[in-house]
């Protein structure tokens, strides 16, 4: 199975200038646990993870004051649409993160998380629960 075939095509996009707390708010409702920073002026693309809200809030920051450019990672590994699931989870596993931004040749295409990986290699409930019941 692909990258494509797992990833969320549901790509939250934040300026450098949100702050924490604006960038949680999107993330919450989307129900999602990454957002891809643009930052044209600076890094280009970067991802600001409920990690990293976490992390800057759990330390006392103050989430109305600190802006996602602060606390952004902009050395990132992308993912292609065609990388393989074990080449995507070997990349997150290599480098501690859990979720990867996914790229083609115009840009974000979506992200996939460990989440999305374990969901297409575990058994769902529901399949599992009727080989119980059958």
């Amino acid at each position: 199975m692909l990258v494509r075939d797992a990833m969320s095509t549901l790509v939250l996009t934040i300026g450098p200038a949100h702050t924490l707390r604006q960038a949680a708010r999107l993330m919450s409702v989307r129900h999602i646990g990454a957002a891809v920073v643009l930052d044209k002026d600076n890094s280009g693309l970067g991802i600001l993870t409920e990690r990293d809200i976490l992390n800057a809030v759990g330390s006392g920051q103050d989430p109305d004051v600190e802006t996602a450019a602060t606390h952004t990672t902009t050395d990132v590994v992308f993912a292609a649409p065609t990388w393989t699931l074990a080449e995507a989870a070997e990349a997150m596993t290599h480098g501690g993160f859990r979720h990867l931004i996914v790229l083609d040749d115009h840009g974000p295409v979506g992200i996939v998380s460990v989440r999305d990986i374990l969901r297409c290699w575990a058994p769902t409930r529901r399949r599992h629960h009727a080989e119980l019941i059958g």
